[in-house]
């Protein structure tokens, strides 16, 4: 969203809207993508969404107006929509259950160092504050997916498992949506997601307009947050060995709400302690995605059948998507009336978050069972 408000002269909410529209074309792209995995295979949706991705990231250099906004973030949010639905599918298929929190975290950790990297290049670009500068960051994001999609050719790719649901996609569609206690995992995990987006779309515009912290804030937000990531998630994840995987997620909305509540707290601060309270909120707030994240999608895999995964794991994905409609949005909304009305309601969302936790684990074994670490 900075990249428009500094590029362009799309106004904040307009902008929002633009970004929570291309989030709502994108929804259902996710169902379709969730068949396709089933019937073709992950590895290829993956390879197919890198290059809608590059496509889209390219296309922010020409915008202008609004209309080219809405064109590009939209063609960007199918892609995402793809490669999140058949990501996950991905890494299942080649581990073993057991020892997916693990490889969840470590691709999660890889993933965030080179975010941290993105953190540092942005922080410049901010500080900088030239359209060149930030023309610069978004033509090198679009060349980092067709990188990716070269990688990803190497990966080795999988047979879907056949079924006798294949021949009918909305046979395994139906099943999914009348899965209550899986539709559970769905809105818990909206809830988190929805937190998990504060951090692209709250936290920079609160520090950069709301309490206009110094441009190298907003790169530290993120370089924080990515470099915990990256350096922390292995840690995190082998201290949950032995700990029940609902009570992981209660902690992880914990942080987040702890977090939420330092970060409003720093809008009644002078700036030099505003920047502080800020940076130390980032760190809270990512101590929950670290906790969050491996455990959530691990019983989200490992909760249904392996011939349905690309279905259920699209509707899973559902609820990041619609956590993004609501998000850039509603975030927009709420920044522009104050700096506090954005944190109370993360912070609401947050604590459902750690009061849904326990109900996971009654209606998903898969919930209440203890964080492993090693292939079963």
């Amino acid at each position: 969203m900075l990249y428009f408000l500094r590029t362009t002269a799309i106004p904040l909410e307009e902008a929002g809207l633009a970004l929570s529209v291309a989030a709502a074309i994108s929804l259902p792209v996710v169902l379709l993508v969730g068949h396709l995995v089933d019937l073709v295979g992950a590895k290829r949706v993956l390879l197919a969404a890198n290059a809608i991705q590059a496509v889209g990231y390219a296309g922010y250099l020409l915008v202008e107006a609004r209309w080219q906004m809405q064109v590009v973030t939209a063609l960007v949010a199918i892609g995402q929509a793809a490669f999140w639905a058949s990501y996950s599918p991905t890494v299942a298929a080649i581990t073993r259950p057991g020892e997916r929190e693990l490889w969840y975290g470590f691709l999660g950790a890889l993933r965030n160092l080179g975010f941290a990297v993105g953190g540092l290049v942005a922080g410049l670009a901010i500080t900088i504050g030239t359209s060149t500068a930030f023309h610069l960051v978004v033509a090198a994001d679009a060349a980092s997916y067709v990188l990716a999609l070269v990688l990803l050719l190497g990966v080795p790719a999988h047979a879907p498992v056949r079924s006798g649901e294949r021949a009918n996609p909305l046979a395994g569609l139906t099943m999914v949506l009348r899965d209550r206690p899986f539709g559970a995992l769905i809105v818990a995990n909206g809830g988190y997601a929805l937190c998990g987006l504060a951090l692209n779309y709250a936290m920079p515009i609160y520090a950069a307009e709301m309490l206009r912290l110094p441009g190298w804030v907003t790169g530290a937000i993120f370089t924080i947050n990515t470099v915990m990531v990256g350096l922390g998630q292995g840690l995190v994840v082998r201290a949950m060995t032995g700990h029940r995987r609902h009570r992981v997620m209660a902690l992880a909305n914990v942080a987040y709400a702890v977090g939420f509540v330092v970060m409003a707290a720093a809008g009644w601060l002078p700036v030099g302690a505003a920047v502080v309270g800020v940076l130390v909120a980032t760190v809270v707030y990512t101590l929950g995605e670290l906790l969050g994240g491996p455990v959530l999608t691990t019983v989200a895999v490992d909760s249904r059948p392996a011939e349905l995964r690309g279905r259920y794991m699209a509707a899973y994905q559902l609820s990041w998507n619609l956590a993004s409609i609501v998000g850039p949005v509603g975030f927009a909304w709420l920044l522009a009336r104050g700096p506090a009305p954005v944190w109370v309601v993360l912070t609401v969302v947050s604590l459902a978050g750690v009061a849904m936790a326990p109900l996971l684990a009654r209606v998903l074994p898969v919930a209440a069972a203890r964080v492993t670490n090693a292939a079963s």
